[in-house]
């Protein structure tokens, strides 16, 4: 997970060198996106987040930045982020930091917004805060952000944060930094639900005063908070506080569900492939 904007407010890192990372071509994002929403789709079930206010505030000011961080309990979050910004955020532009060496190998994400940070050295943490410096000058801008640094169980609520999302919050005077949790559940379906839930977001203008300290902990206290609440909502098993993104296959898939739609067929009745109703009826071919 543009055009350059206007100069006021700039981020407090200072100006950078014009394209620094180039605006992706909208139409091989387009054509990405529109593979993502078939990939998903096999995959998952449903992809749903709990009713909020929240995605038409980060929507509703261009000209501010937004950074919005999550947990990271999967291979799938960086998938999901570009299709939760292009569902909810549009016309916000998806940009996120990767591993300098990991993008080596999958360069293609280099045309959809993502660009190399050298972790665990002060030149890559520089790097860092020049190429969201110039992001932030741009219209539209989302930065989004896994902390964590790994793979972490929901669970776990004593991972540290990584640095880098709380020094650039205390170089940084407007926008907004949002927390959003994300969990992957197996409810009634052969296929996991992706539940997101969003935080209470801060003003980077309201808090321009604060200690690169002070944001960390703040900050985690918001992920953690909001991860919980999430929690809650994925042991409660319904789907009534969400909103639904996707509609994914249901059913078990194969000869047993041949067998049920022949049984349907023989008793006139209308074949259904989901074994519940929580997000209701999908398609099934």
């Amino acid at each position: 997970m543009n055009a350059n904007a206007s100069t006021d407010g700039h981020a407090k890192t200072g100006k950078s060198s014009e394209g620094v990372i180039a605006p992706p071509a909208a139409w091989f994002q387009n054509g990405f996106h529109r593979f993502l929403d078939s990939y998903l789709k096999r995959h998952f079930h449903a992809i749903a987040f709990e009713r909020t206010d929240m995605p038409a505030a980060i929507s509703r000011n261009l000209n501010e930045p937004v950074i919005v961080y999550c947990n990271h309990p999967s291979w799938w979050d960086p998938l999901l982020a570009h299709y939760v910004n292009r569902k909810l955020f549009a016309p916000r532009q998806l940009y996120a930091p990767i591993d300098a060496a990991a993008l080596k190998k999958y360069q293609v994400f280099e045309k959809l917004g993502l660009f190399g940070v050298e972790l665990h050295s002060s030149h890559g943490a520089a790097a860092f805060l020049k190429t969201t410096a110039e992001l932030f000058r741009r219209s539209g801008t989302a930065l989004w952000l896994t902390p964590e640094g790994r793979f972490t169980d929901v669970r776990d609520d004593q991972a540290e944060l990584m640095p880098g999302l709380s020094h650039l919050c205390s170089r940084t005077d407007r926008g907004l930094v949002v927390p959003m949790s994300l969990e992957y559940a197996f409810w009634e379906e052969r296929l996991p639900e992706c539940l997101i839930r969003f935080g209470e977001a801060a003003s980077l203008a309201e808090y321009a005063n604060r200690s690169k300290a002070q944001w960390a902990e703040d900050l985690t206290a918001r992920l953690r908070d909001n991860q919980a609440k999430l929690a809650e909502l994925v042991i409660a098993r319904s789907a009534e506080p969400f909103e639904n993104l996707l509609h994914g296959k249901s059913g078990a898939s194969g000869i047993y569900d041949w067998a049920r739609r022949l049984k349907s067929w023989m008793s006139f009745h209308r074949f259904d492939a989901a074994h519940g109703d929580k997000f209701g009826s999908a398609s099934d071919e």
